[in-house]
């Protein structure tokens, strides 16, 4: 399977960025997510890849060849839309066996491959079915084997599951993660979906206006998101963010709350932030710790029932609710007072000016 390099690859459309200057690897067999907002540029990169759009400037490199003008048919890739574009004329069989009848292969060859395929994608019995008598799963399902059956050297994946109801999305999710690891393909998968991302990536490339805001792993992006777009943007809900004031090792919050910081950020916070001292601290709902003793008070606005966990939505003032993780055997009335702690691993610092990531080693991420 081929590793996969782009190098300062950028993409314009008059003079408006649609990818801005980027570098990026994607090694043999790893599964990567272009995760992002409509409009990002996510699926402008996938096509670069591609050759379906040509690049601006810059270079693809596939195995440490250049294929930055090579055709689409030059690359040895395989594509797997949204929208699954099979033939609604042919059989499913033969939907699947029709790349590798254009390639000249042997009938023989052919029949063996694509029984392969239908096997692992488990299809036999749908293989004599036209596309339009078949479910959206099902669909999916045969356009994955189209694309398998011609084993390329890397898969690109747009959105592939956009058009699935949630059920099948949920199995398909599974099924495509099953296949990479069965296949050791080279992968590059687009979604918008973070929940999809963080389930199905090796490496998530997270973009926003034509830029890559983080490249890591799942844990990554979600522990230690880079700026305030990757933290409010990964999870569900985001991050709770809430901007207070630094002072003497403490951070004043709204409400007259106050925050003692870990002795590991204190120098941080004293040499890192402006003059005004102004901090945003960023922790995920499970980070908080509801206890009856706990330094930080705020008041409960709802509360959510997820089956296994409690969501609280505590208001801290006005303008400031934030979202916490708890048992779900706690029971809160609207309006009632909930004290809770959080927990000092889990929580991150901001600079708000600049919305980079503050780190205990005394630098900013970029």
């Amino acid at each position: 399977m081929a590793t996969i390099q782009l190098q300062q690859v950028e993409k314009k459309f008059g003079e408006a960025f649609a990818v801005k200057p980027l570098d990026l690897t994607i090694n043999s067999g790893e599964f990567v997510v272009l995760l992002g907002p409509s409009g990002c540029g996510k699926t402008t990169t996938l096509r670069m890849i591609s050759g379906l759009e040509a690049v601006t400037s810059g270079n693809i490199l596939f195995d440490g060849k250049d294929v930055t003008w090579l055709h689409p048919s030059e690359r040895d890739i395989a594509f797997v839309f949204q929208f699954f574009a099979l033939y609604s004329h042919l059989s499913a069989r033969d939907n699947i066996a029709f790349p590798l009848q254009a390639q000249g292969v042997g009938r023989d060859e052919i029949k063996q491959r694509v029984a392969e395929v239908a096997n692992m994608l488990k299809i036999e019995h749908l293989l004599q079915a036209r596309p339009g008598s078949l479910s959206g799963g099902d669909q999916q399902r045969v356009a994955l084997a189209r694309a398998l059956v011609r084993r390329p050297a890397a898969f690109l994946m747009d959105e592939p599951l956009g058009a699935l109801d949630a059920e099948f999305r949920e199995s398909m999710r599974a099924e495509i993660k099953r296949l990479h690891i069965d296949q050791g393909a080279t992968t590059a998968y687009v979604t918008h979906d973070q929940i999809e991302a963080m389930a199905m990536g090796d490496k998530i490339v997270v973009m926003s206006n034509a830029v890559v805001q983080q490249v890591g792993t799942p844990a990554d992006v979600y522990h230690y998101p880079s700026n305030l777009f990757v933290a409010r943007f990964i999870g569900s809900p985001g991050m709770n963010l809430i901007e207070g004031q630094y002072a003497d090792g403490v951070v004043h919050l709204p409400a007259g709350n106050n925050y003692l910081v870990p002795a590991v950020w204190k120098s941080v916070l004293e040499t890192q932030l402006g003059s005004d001292k102004r901090v945003i601290v960023g922790f995920r709902p499970e980070a908080v710790r509801v206890a009856p003793d706990a330094p930080i008070s705020a008041s409960n606005y709802a509360t959510d029932l997820h089956g296994g966990y409690t969501m609280l939505h505590l208001q801290l003032d006005r303008d400031t609710i934030i979202h916490a993780r708890a048992g779900r055997e706690m029971r809160y009335q609207i309006d009632d007072t909930v004290r809770f702690d959080l927990d000092l691993a889990m929580v991150r610092f901001f600079h708000p000016e600049t919305e980079l990531a503050l780190h205990t080693n005394g630098s900013m991420s970029s």
